[in-house]
């Protein structure tokens, strides 16, 4: 029943913990929008079909919140952008279970791995809109000497909780952009941001809700 669920949970934190801003439009509180592709080996073909083509989440100033289905279960996942540590909340209405996982930063770091080092941002002069936002293009390299390519806009800033802290010293807030994490490397590009409230978020565990373990979630469903 919960088989896949550390799968699901990485590849949503994957994509919702990737955003830098330092722009011009400030929005503390609303929904934003991913469209997600994904670059697979052939070894990680398997795992395609667990992959999302679009992440939705909520976010109140350095806190963000993930919503989804899977099977019976309902996934919840609360996570703070700056600490980086985090709450997981299962429920299954079938069988009347509630269940709730916190992670320390020890803990994500353990499961995502650290964040990469970014380095030697330049801008190309190169412009191109993308949805909503005027974006110019950057080149960068990783920790490992590595080149890689962004799109990035000043139209839009966003809460430092939602800021992927390996791009601070680019000042922008990257649209399209590639993101790897576990080996898993996914082109990542905003669909939509809405400014509304959205309501209090805390990782404080709900009343009703079982502590336990990722790995006891797995085991009661059959998962590796």
């Amino acid at each position: 029943m919960l088989k896949s669920i550390k799968t699901s949970v990485i590849a949503a934190i994957l994509i919702s913990t990737a955003v830098i801003a330092h722009a011009q439009k400030k929005v503390n509180e609303g929904v934003l929008t991913y469209g997600l592709t994904y670059e697979l080996t052939p070894e990680q073909q398997s795992m395609a079909s667990q992959l999302p083509a679009e992440t939705k989440f909520k976010f109140n100033n350095n806190l963000f919140k993930i919503e989804m289905e899977q099977g019976p279960a309902k996934i919840t996942i609360i996570s703070d952008g700056i600490a980086r540590t985090s709450l997981v909340l299962v429920d299954v209405p079938i069988a009347q279970k509630q269940f709730a996982v916190k992670s320390s930063k020890e803990e994500t770091e353990q499961m995502m791995g650290a964040r990469p080092v970014l380095s030697d941002f330049k801008a190309t002069g190169e412009k191109l809109k993308i949805g909503n936002y005027n974006t110019e293009k950057y080149t960068y390299k990783d920790d490992k000497g590595a080149s890689f390519e962004l799109w990035a806009t000043n139209d839009i800033q966003l809460p430092e909780g939602i800021v992927g802290s390996e791009f601070k010293a680019l000042n922008a807030t990257p649209v399209k952009f590639t993101r790897a994490q576990n080996g898993v490397k996914a082109v990542v590009t905003i669909k939509d941001l809405t400014d509304e409230k959205v309501g209090a978020l805390s990782l404080d565990v709900p009343s009703g809700y079982e502590v336990t373990t990722m790995e006891a979630l797995k085991a009661m469903g059959g998962g590796q």
